[in-house]
């Protein structure tokens, strides 16, 4: 039975509203135009009656705002009752275009101030929705996710404060350290991979790609990513190698050990095109330091694929490796925000998430399980399929 299918038979868990904060507004509208088709479209079972009372509307998004003093200080506001729904809040924390006055100075907004004012709008709803559902793509402090010495525990401490507020699930994006949802037992904790989505964006950009163990290889660019790039490899039927960041431990440069050098474990990947796999791009020195350690052996193309797409130091050097050969496409979702600098880039591949985030939403306010979307083994082997014999065809 397809979803829509079980949609037809199941009741929602309350009315469906949806809080997109600032940070994701333009993700959100896209959300809410994917349901409110779908829902005109359906012709539910039950719709005369009394528990589908707003299951059709002309928008399912529910206004809010964090509106600042002077000082900087703010307060959440949500526009009208919430009693009785199904909330989703979405969040951006790493959307850094968005600004606020301070005594008069500008002031960007950082994941401190995002993940602050989730709580704001958390506490305006004041406990008078059924259920809340926060997601939050990029999660809060996903890389302080462990102690090892002296220090804080801030992801566990964010995912503790969120459900003491009466959050019930929190859904994520490829998250740093999944075990961190040990923090929250009793609350519901989904950390979605956009597998699918990277093979689609691919697909549809490069039309010569030959999906087989003797052109293409999976290469995880350290041993924290060998998961997510041994589940691709898998899927496609290709083989995978790992590069080993060796660092220096008696240093500690930008809050982190620098690498001292990268070893790779794995086959010849000589006239191989080449998928790095991660969960996100930051400053991207790894990413291109792993595709000139590709190119010396030889690799045919690299593409560089990552969930997060945060550029946090710029794009130039991502333009030089392009220029010089090392790096053929860069490849990110739309789950973090997109400077339009890097939309503009004629190398970047976009990957949209918004109607799988759609899926989701709409199968939890049916109360359905959504393994079947979490698992995109079978979308992947299809759209695979297609890609071959679209290509014979041509």
């Amino acid at each position: 039975m397809s979803i829509n299918e079980r949609h037809l038979e199941s009741l929602t868990n309350g009315t469906l509203g949806i809080i997109p904060l600032e940070s994701c507004k333009e993700m959100g509208l896209k959300i809410d135009q994917y349901l409110v088709k779908w829902r005109e479209e359906r012709q539910h079972k039950y719709a005369d009656q009394a528990a589908f009372i707003g299951y059709k509307r002309n928008s399912y998004i529910i206004k809010a705002s964090t509106p600042r003093f002077g000082t900087g200080e703010a307060k959440g506001m949500i526009s009208e009752s919430v009693r009785g729904y199904d909330l989703y809040l979405m969040v951006d924390v790493t959307n850094h275009s968005l600004t606020y006055k301070v005594c008069g100075q500008m002031n960007h907004m950082s994941p401190d101030d995002h993940f602050a004012d989730l709580k704001r709008i958390i506490a305006a709803i004041g406990g008078k929705a059924r259920r809340i559902t926060v997601i939050i793509p990029f999660l809060y402090e996903s890389r302080q996710h462990r102690r090892t010495t002296r220090e804080s525990l801030d992801c566990a401490l964010a995912l503790q404060e969120l459900t003491a507020m009466g959050v019930d699930n929190i859904i994520t994006f490829d998250a740093h350290d999944p075990r961190v949802q040990n923090s929250i037992p009793l609350k519901g904790f989904e950390t979605v991979q956009p597998a699918y989505q990277f093979i689609k964006g691919i697909c549809n950009s490069v039309s010569d790609l030959q999906i087989d163990s003797e052109h293409m290889m999976i290469i995880s660019p350290d041993e924290g990513a060998t998961g997510r790039a041994i589940y691709l490899a898998n899927v496609l039927g290709i083989d995978m190698g790992m590069f080993y960041k060796r660092r220096d431990y008696s240093k500690i440069v930008d809050g982190r050990n620098p690498i001292v050098a990268h070893e790779f474990l794995g086959s010849s990947v000589e006239g191989k095109d080449v998928l790095i796999i991660d969960d996100m791009i930051s400053s991207g020195d790894s990413m291109i330091d792993v595709a000139t350690e590709l190119k010396k052996r030889k690799a045919r193309r690299v593409f560089v694929v990552a969930t997060f797409g945060l550029f946090t130091n710029g794009l130039e050097k991502f333009d030089r490796a392009v220029e010089d050969g090392t790096i053929y496409k860069v490849v990110t979702t739309d789950l973090t925000y997109q400077p339009p600098e890097l939309l503009e880039r004629p190398y970047y591949i976009n990957c949209d998430m918004s109607k799988y985030i759609a899926y989701i939403i709409d199968t939890l306010n049916h109360d359905e399980s959504i393994s079947d979307l979490l698992d995109p083994n079978e979308r992947i082997q299809n759209l695979v399929r297609e890609y071959k014999e679209a290509q014979k065809t041509n």
